[in-house]
């Protein structure tokens, strides 16, 4: 091929040089006169023979620095090859803290930054794994220690079994919720739960989760305050997810609220949105915990017990309300906290 490429250049450069030698030597002997008519091949033939001579000199050059600079590339590519083969590697036997260099702006640079942003992911992914076993592992310790318990009592007499039963089936039971709540937030966080989105006015919604709660907050000698909405929009969604949404925060709410405080539920039409907000008047949650307070199993206070919830009942929500079009956010200060869940506007058919 380097033969072929030579002789192709050397053809080229003669049938060009020919021509240019022609016209140049037309223009020395019209300003010398007939007597330069003799020198026309003597200056053909020199000329020829110093641009031969020259592509002879410069070729080999040229094809030292070509040689050269495919030996970089092809080094460059194996090296880039070997990187890539060993990082996936690394990433195949479970070390995801592996990062490839990202040198340069070439086709190569971005393979490397796609590699590094898949290894980023599968870390998250198995960060977030590990911490989902630690911690159901953790809500599941406390009921089984006092299943063990119970049965022990029972077997050493201290407890008749009339007595234990009412424990043990209290202790299932929160360990069923747990199970059914993982079930859930899996299917959440996967985009694969259920919705039947309708039409509904936002009044109702708020009817509903006044009437389930009032009872559960008188008995804790807290106020719950239904807001009068007004004329409001209807809104699309699933009206079971979104009550569950609201039944979430309400209970959050309770648990949180100091007895002769105060939970306000209400809703109103806000940037082109209907707006559901639920506000305690408890301590409050601090700023550096805000956002985490929708990661599963998140606690502000790491001292609270299973008794106060599965610790995934904020993460189903916002990803409920995240599925259908709207949002789930807080806001907090020392006199309080405050929930707001965006529904979308329903649309006239």
């Amino acid at each position: 091929m380097i033969c072929i490429a030579l002789g192709a250049v050397l053809l080229i450069s003669e049938v060009l040089a020919s021509a240019f030698i022609r016209h140049h030597v037309e223009q020395m002997i019209t300003l010398i006169g007939p007597d330069g008519a003799s020198l026309r091949p003597d200056l053909e033939r020199g000329v020829r023979r110093t641009l031969n001579a020259a592509l002879l000199v410069s070729l080999p050059l040229a094809l030292v620095v070509a040689a050269l600079t495919a030996l970089y590339s092809a080094r460059r590519v194996v090296r880039s090859v070997e990187l890539l083969r060993d990082g996936s590697h690394a990433i195949a036997t479970g070390n995801y803290e592996r990062r490839l260099p990202e040198e340069g702006q070439d086709e190569l640079t971005d393979v490397a930054r796609h590699f590094n942003r898949m290894a980023a992911a599968l870390q998250q992914v198995e960060q977030g794994r590990v911490e989902l076993i630690s911690n159901v592992a953790h809500e599941l310790r406390t009921p089984l220690s006092a299943l063990r318990g119970y049965a022990e009592a029972m077997k050493d007499g201290v407890m008749t079994p009339e007595a234990v039963s009412g424990a043990i089936l209290r202790e299932t039971a929160a360990m069923e919720r747990l199970a059914q709540d993982l079930s859930v937030v899996s299917r959440v966080e996967a985009g694969a739960v259920e919705l039947h989105p309708s039409d509904f006015a936002p009044d109702t919604l708020i009817a509903d989760a006044f009437e389930r709660f009032v009872g559960a907050y008188e008995e804790r000698s807290v106020a719950l305050v239904r807001v009068e909405c007004g004329e409001l929009p209807q809104v699309t969604a699933d009206f079971e997810r979104a009550s569950q949404i609201l039944a979430n925060l309400l209970g959050n709410a309770l648990r949180h609220t100091p007895r002769g405080g105060q939970v306000t539920l209400g809703a109103e039409h806000r940037d082109g949105d209907v707006v559901f907000t639920v506000a305690d008047t408890g301590s409050g949650i601090p700023a550096e915990h805000l956002e985490r307070i929708f990661e599963r199993f998140y606690r502000v206070d790491p001292a609270r017990t299973r008794g106060d919830g599965s610790g995934v009942g904020l993460t189903i929500a916002r990803g409920l309300a995240t599925r259908m079009g709207g949002s789930l956010t807080v806001s907090s200060s020392s006199q309080g906290s405050v929930f707001t869940l965006k529904l979308l506007v329903a649309h006239p058919h």
